[in-house]
C-alpha cells in the first residue's frame, strides 16, 4: 500500500474521533424534529398572553370563593371594591386604545379620574350547591364612572388629532362570593366557625 491511502486513512479516523468525542454528532434518541426549532412569537402576541395570565392569576373569574358564614345579627356589606386596574381593563375591553394602526390611528386617554359607586349589595337565600353544601350567594354590584381626556391622533389622508375633552365611560362589574351557611365545623383550629 502507498503512504498516502495510509495517511487518509489514519487522518480520516483521527477526524471522525474528534467528531464523535466533540458532540457534532448526537446520539440517537427522542427529537422533535422541525418543532425542535425555536420560532419567535410577535410582541403583540406577548403582550396578549401576558395580559391573560395575569388576568388569570389577578382576578381569576372561574374560581368560586366560599367565605365564611354569615355571624346572625350583622350587617352583610361587600368591602372588596372593585381596584382601579380592574376598572380600567374591563374599559379597555369595552373601549379599546390598541386597536389603532401606528401612524394611521392611535389612541390614547389621559387624565383619568374613576368614581366607584356601589348600586347593590344583598345576599340570596340559602340553597344547596352540589359538592359545596348548603351556601348563600352574595352579590355586589359596582357602577364605576371612568372620566377622561380622550386623544386619537390620525395621520393619513391628512394628518391631525381630535381632543375630547369631557370623556366619560360607565362600566359595570360584579363581585359575586359564596358564604357558607349553619354551624360550620372545618376541624381543629377553625377561625371562622359561628357559634
Amino acid at each position: 500500500m502507498s503512504k498516502t491511502i495510509i495517511y487518509t486513512s489514519i487522518l480520516s479516523l483521527v477526524a471522525g474521533a474528534m467528531m464523535f468525542s466533540a458532540g457534532c454528532v448526537g446520539l440517537p434518541g427522542t427529537s422533535l424534529g422541525p418543532l425542535s426549532v425555536p420560532v419567535p412569537v410577535p410582541s403583540s402576541l406577548q403582550d396578549q398572553y401576558e395580559d391573560q395570565a395575569f388576568e388569570k392569576e389577578r382576578y381569576n373569574y372561574n374560581k368560586t370563593v366560599i367565605l365564611a358564614p354569615i355571624p346572625p345579627g350583622t350587617e352583610h356589606i361587600a368591602l372588596d371594591t372593585p381596584s382601579d386596574d380592574e376598572v380600567m381593563r374591563a374599559l379597555e375591553k369595552a373601549r379599546p386604545t390598541k386597536n389603532g394602526i401606528p401612524f394611521l390611528e392611535t389612541r390614547e386617554r389621559t387624565n383619568v379620574k374613576i368614581v366607584k359607586e356601589k348600586i347593590a349589595d344583598y345576599v340570596d337565600p340559602p340553597r344547596v350547591v352540589p359538592l359545596a353544601g348548603p351556601l348563600q350567594l352574595h352579590h355586589a354590584h359596582y357602577k364605576c364612572t371612568i372620566y377622561f381626556k380622550d386623544i386619537v391622533h390620525v395621520g393619513w389622508p391628512i394628518p391631525h388629532t381630535i381632543t375630547n375633552e369631557d370623556a366619560c365611560e360607565v362600566v359595570y362589574i360584579d363581585h359575586d362570593h359564596y358564604h357558607m351557611v349553619g354551624n360550620v365545623d372545618n376541624g381543629k383550629g377553625n377561625s371562622f366557625a359561628a357559634e
